[in-house]
């Protein structure tokens, strides 16, 4: 099996979903891009067979409070959100290693600090 590390890298990732989506959803979210307290950026973490490991981390904007902000809800508003369009992202993603997906799960928000949050990805593939 490929190295999933030097597939998912951050460029890669930034690739599938770009730092522009941040804006799309707190302008769909508020009507104002501004409004958001944080940038969303997509990571992969590990692989253990045929489950992948990812991480959406929320990181802090300057001048606003990540710690402030309803991130705990967050899981349940990405998976039905269309900005963030999760069904056709893991479709995406396993796209990118030619792997047919079986399930993908959304986790509870993690607060690694005041200034980012995390909210595990996890997608369980039926080949490596």
């Amino acid at each position: 099996m490929t190295n999933l590390a030097a597939v998912f890298t951050d460029a890669t990732l930034d690739t599938i979903f770009p730092p522009e989506r941040t804006i799309a959803f707190f302008d769909a979210l508020f009507g104002d891009a501004e409004e958001g307290a944080y940038d969303i950026r997509l990571r992969f973490h590990k692989a253990e067979d045929k489950t992948w490991h990812f991480f959406f981390h929320l990181i802090q904007r300057p001048g606003k409070c990540l710690a402030c902000n309803l991130t705990y809800g967050l899981p349940q508003v990405f998976a039905r959100h269309p900005v963030i369009a999760l069904p056709r992202l893991v479709e995406e993603l396993c796209a990118q290693r030619g792997v047919r997906l079986k399930s993908w799960r959304i986790g509870a928000t993690q607060e690694i600090s005041r200034t980012i949050h995390r909210i595990p990805l996890t997608i369980e593939t039926e080949t490596n």
